[in-house]
């Protein structure tokens, strides 16, 4: 299989995104899915990892499937995230 398409992760504040593009740069397939915010006090936000991780794995396949390519089709690519996040336990 040729890898013809390159898949885009996108974790906004409170929804995952994917998004396939093919070798000529158009949209071929997008997915989002909104996730829980909690406020655990005013100005405060916080996010369930676990939940953005399922979430952002379900946007993948849907993406997938709406462009009608699989993960062998995916050019290998990296790129460094704009904004890092870290986990506490309570």
């Amino acid at each position: 299989m040729t890898r013809t398409h390159v898949l885009a992760l996108d974790e906004g504040t409170s929804s995952c995104r994917s998004i396939v593009f093919d070798a000529e740069g158009a949209i071929r397939g997008v997915s989002q899915s909104e996730f829980t915010q909690h406020f655990p006090k005013p100005g405060w936000v916080k996010h369930d990892p676990e939940e953005i991780w399922r979430k952002q794995l379900s946007t993948v396949q849907e993406a997938f499937k709406s462009a009608g390519v699989g993960q062998s089709e995916m050019l290998p690519t990296s790129a460094r995230p704009s904004t890092s996040c870290s986990t506490t336990t309570s």
